[in-house]
């Protein structure tokens, strides 16, 4: 039988590698999310407003995107091995820098750290499927390794809620600190890569540099950019920052329980990525489709911020775990709009403009939860109207800004 993957790598050892790599990517996940549990017990140490909340957890995001071209660099020059080994490290310490934190200023340092220390995590499992799976296969195995790095969620449900109630907020950045460094180390011993070509010129950085230019330059990269900013970003602002401050604040439940619903919806979110990489169809089937997908997305979460009925609260919530699933035809997407020699970079700059959407969510539905609350109004209503208007607006201009001609065509 054909291997299935790229000759120069045995199917087996390629998918080990990436499932190895999924360990560093499902931290990044834990780390994401953790606002969602640590919120009450950081605003009761700290004194923190609803904004501060949405600053410490949009200091992740906004390091992790910031550095997207810098690792896609890193990679392109230095391998996936190299570069994740490198960064990883400095989750590591901004782990424990988290745990010891005695000011918040720290805290929010320990969180930029975590951030460039995750920033190729992700990135490094995308471009190595890439370059040594079938480009057919791409939505179906970045689908399936999406469903399980999104296991790190389920660290920050039910368990680590249980961990913070019983012991501390500290303690739970001791543990996910503890569980990097075995994860690097997995890393370290498992991943390798194919010898490169030394044949071939090396790059300079600043030509690097120089063709993630060409990228910004093609008409298509806007819409396909502005959509990013905001799909991830929701799904994240929800399950990761406002999901048990509003379950504990409107409905009244405690932390566990709160920590109980976010597992659930971690769950189920497992699922969405492999489910939406195997119903994957190129051309503009694959775009119509996304735009449906964002619109029912921008729904689910206006119907939370409308209707104060924790069960519509709960059901919608789950529903949006799965149907972000979707994201990966976004991924799927630029793989096929940009020429073969971009796309690592591609999936650089797409990624940078999902981790930078996210902070400036955050940091966004943070500051409309705080002008609600000086307003008299009930702040929740004011964040899941804020998420939705974004989406609408992402959504337009994925729809209505020019597509890949490949889109337009039919073609892949």
């Amino acid at each position: 039988m054909a291997p299935e993957v790229s000759p120069t790598l045995p199917a087996r050892s390629a998918w080990a590698m990436v499932l190895t790599l999924c360990t560093a990517f499902a931290l990044s996940q834990a780390y994401r999310t953790v606002g969602a549990i640590m919120a009450g017990p950081l605003q009761a140490e700290f004194n923190l407003s609803a904004q501060d909340l949405g600053l410490f957890s949009g200091a992740f995001h906004f390091a992790f995107g910031a550095m997207q071209l810098f690792m896609g660099i890193g990679i392109d020059l230095h391998g996936v091995r190299r570069t994740v080994l490198v960064a990883f490290p400095l989750a590591i310490a901004g782990g424990l820098l988290s745990a010891m934190a005695a000011s918040f200023p720290l805290l929010i340092a320990g969180q930029v750290l975590i951030g460039v220390g995750c920033a190729p995590a992700f990135l490094v499992c995308t471009v190595f499927i890439a370059r040594h799976f079938p480009a057919a296969r791409f939505a179906s195995v970045s689908g399936l390794v999406l469903g399980i790095g999104g296991l790190g969620m389920l660290l920050t449900g039910t368990p680590l809620a249980w961990l913070v109630e019983t012991r501390s907020w500290r303690m739970g950045f001791a543990v996910l600190t503890a569980a990097s460094a075995l994860a690097w180390l997995s890393i370290l011993s498992w991943v390798r890569e194919p010898a490169r070509d030394e044949a071939q010129p090396k790059e300079s950085l600043l030509a690097a540099l120089r063709r993630f230019g060409a990228l910004f330059a093609m008409p298509h990269t806007l819409g396909i950019l502005l959509l990013g900013s905001v799909s991830y970003a929701a799904f994240i602002s929800l399950r990761g920052l406002w999901l048990g401050p509003l379950l504990v604040e409107r409905h009244g439940y405690s932390l566990v329980q709160s920590g109980n619903v976010a597992l659930v919806m971690s769950v189920v979110s497992l699922f969405g990525p492999p489910l939406f990489g195997r119903l994957d169809r190129d051309g503009p089937v694959r775009r119509r489709r996304i735009v449906a997908c964002c619109a029912a997305y921008a729904a689910l979460f206006a119907a939370i911020g409308i209707f104060h009925a924790a069960w519509i609260d709960i059901a919608c919530a789950i529903v949006i775990g799965l149907l972000s699933g979707f994201i990966v035809w976004e991924y799927a997407d630029v793989r096929v709009a940009y020429p073969a020699a971009l796309t690592g970079r591609a999936m650089a700059v797409f990624t940078m403009a999902m981790f930078l959407g996210v902070a400036m969510m955050q940091w966004l539905t943070g500051l409309a939860a705080s002008l609600a609350q000086s307003r008299g109004i009930e702040p929740y209503s004011a964040v899941l109207g804020t998420i939705s208007a974004l989406l609408v607006a992402g959504c337009a201009a994925f729809a209505w800004l020019p597509a890949p001609p490949g889109a337009v065509a039919g073609k892949p």
